[in-house]
């Protein structure tokens, strides 16, 4: 648990890893309903959400009290960039100063080291977190570019 999260004496965020068809309806409509409240409704982005991708991920979710506040999905080499990926990285608005994303991204990348034994990590990464992930150890590699209408960054975890 974040240090903040733990000093304000909030409930601990119970993590699951779980591949698409181990996922059951529930889990999948929350994943969805909270990819869709930040990504389209928060911030204005009309995109394909629903990309085909989701059935060759693992998901990494966060509960607090029952309902999923927080999400990755991650991928092994070659599903999505070159190395292994984390993306659809999102935390509910209501959660986020808590520092449960640090949970996430550390929950994330012990996911793929435990189950694809990889430490080189691929991200396109909103260029608004570059320093948000650069705590987890990610590096920029090239120039902005835009994805979705908005401003992204490859970035790279080499360790």
């Amino acid at each position: 648990m974040s240090p903040l999260a733990q000093s304000k004496g909030l409930i601990y965020m119970e993590f699951q890893i779980k591949s698409f068809s181990e996922l059951n309806t529930t889990e999948l409509y929350n994943i969805l309903q909270l990819r869709s409240e930040v990504f389209v409704v928060e911030q204005d982005c009309v995109y394909q959400d629903i990309d085909f991708k989701d059935q060759k991920a693992l998901h990494v979710f966060g509960y607090k009290v029952d309902k999923i506040v927080a999400y990755t999905r991650i991928f092994k080499p070659g599903d999505y960039f070159e190395n292994a990926s984390i993306g659809r990285v999102v935390v509910k608005d209501s959660e986020r100063t808590y520092g449960y994303g640090h949970d996430l991204m550390k929950a994330s990348i012990k996911a793929i080291k435990d189950n694809f034994n990889e430490t080189k990590i691929t991200i396109s990464a909103q260029k608004y977190l570059k320093k948000f992930y650069e705590t987890h150890q990610f590096v920029q590699v090239g120039e902005e570019y835009l994805e979705d209408g908005i401003p992204h960054i490859k970035m790279i975890k080499t360790k």
